[in-house]
């Protein structure tokens, strides 16, 4: 694996002790989840890519006001 994904799982699964039963259960069946769906899939609600260079002007304005304050 590429970028090191392989040790942060490695490095998780190492750095992880469970004494409680219950979250244990709760741990696996968290990574089942993951297991069975692993990518977050969103609708595109959240962000909007804003391409009109007058918008993007204008909304930099509005940092630059903001940050003053």
């Amino acid at each position: 694996m590429k970028g090191g994904a392989a040790m942060a799982t490695s490095s998780i699964f190492h750095n992880v002790i469970i004494n409680d039963p219950q979250k244990a259960d709760a741990f696996i069946s968290a990574i089942e989840a993951s297991i069975a769906d692993p990518y977050d899939k969103t609708d595109g609600s959240a962000a909007k890519v804003e391409s009109d260079p007058d918008k993007i002007g204008h909304i930099i304005d509005m940092w630059k006001k903001e940050a003053v304050n």
